[in-house]
């Protein structure tokens, strides 16, 4: 039997998120061939759920009922800090822990939306993408400063998931209180200009060093954008493949191929997008995408052809090979 952590749980708002897709992966990993544990991390307080056991972190393993409990992958179903971030990546490879999702510098690159755009503006028409702003904390804000992006504008934290602290501001009466509302979630807020058309998803993982570009995902939220009730609370239709020609799911495919491999990603990563008439637009990558029974990214691997255990078993797989 291989043992398998689940790191779930977390210290953001994303926690019950994370919660959930850790029990997903829990239930369905095969149980002839993985023994599983999910590891709820709060801050330096890690314990096995079940059990009620703490991790000694000096060596990421546990201690149950006299038995000394050791390793061979931990599986990635923390959505935010601080395994998103990077910041547990580094700790696991120094134990030489395999994992399942990218490395700590590609974590923290693309959980910052405004340090991800600005890598790929190096290829420039190559990935099409909103026009944005950058504010810190304490920063001067006068909305005449954002006049050149127009309206409506998207407020978001920069390196927040879920849609918490998103608005979708209307005139610029309300663009201050928006801003106010991201900072709340974190010290950097992006001000990104609207993009007119429909929304997409797309999720890429690495096999046997090949790059597989899942299915194709429409979003249609109730709501005027993807919010956290679109997301996590059925507020939304999404269609798995997408009602679309074969000419745009082949866009929407090679550019999610670019950006796994321009952006070095490892594991499952998904992409979103705004399909402005016939033309991408790229949002953001989202390295630990959800995995919860309402999530986009299981949707896709399902209409690829994997069963949901198939494909986390794939996942914990090529993490092992690549130690």
């Amino acid at each position: 039997m291989i043992n398998i952590a689940i790191l779930t749980g977390g210290d953001s708002e994303e926690r019950v998120i994370s919660l959930k897709s850790g029990q997903v992966v829990y239930d369905h990993l095969p149980k002839d061939r993985y023994r599983c544990f999910m590891i709820d991390v709060q801050k330096d307080h890690w314990v096995d759920i079940l059990s009620g056991v703490e991790m000694d972190k000096n060596d990421f393993s546990l201690n149950i009922k006299g038995e000394k409990i050791r390793f061979s992958c931990a599986f990635a179903a923390l959505h935010g800090t601080p395994l998103e971030d990077g910041k547990m990546q580094g700790y696991l490879e120094m134990l030489s822990v395999p994992y399942t999702c990218c490395n700590g510098f590609v974590s923290a690159l693309t959980m910052n939306k405004h340090n991800t755009k600005m890598q790929m503006a190096q290829y420039g028409n190559r990935i099409p993408m909103a026009k944005s702003v950058l504010l810190h904390r304490g920063d001067a804000l006068e909305t005449s400063d954002f006049s050149a992006l127009g309206l409506p504008l998207f407020v978001k934290p920069n390196t927040h998931g879920s849609s918490f602290g998103v608005t979708k501001v209307k005139s610029l009466d309300a663009l201050i209180p928006a801003i106010e509302e991201a900072f709340r979630f974190d010290k950097e807020v992006v001000v990104e200009s609207f993009l007119p058309g429909r929304e997409f998803s797309n999720g890429a993982l690495r096999v046997n060093g090949e790059v597989i570009v899942l299915p194709v995902t429409e979003i249609i939220p109730d709501d005027e954008f993807f919010t956290y009730a679109a997301k996590y609370e059925g507020r939304s239709k999404e269609v798995t493949p997408a009602e679309i020609s074969p000419e745009l799911t082949a866009q929407c495919q090679a550019n999610s191929k670019f950006l796994y491999t321009a952006l070095q990603c490892s594991g499952v990563v998904r992409f979103d997008y705004i399909l402005v008439g016939e033309t991408f637009h790229f949002l953001e990558a989202n390295t630990i995408p959800g995995i919860s029974p309402a999530s986009i990214v299981p949707q896709q691997a399902v209409a690829y052809g994997w069963q949901l255990g198939e494909f986390f078993a794939l996942l914990i797989e090529e993490a092992r090979k690549s130690k």
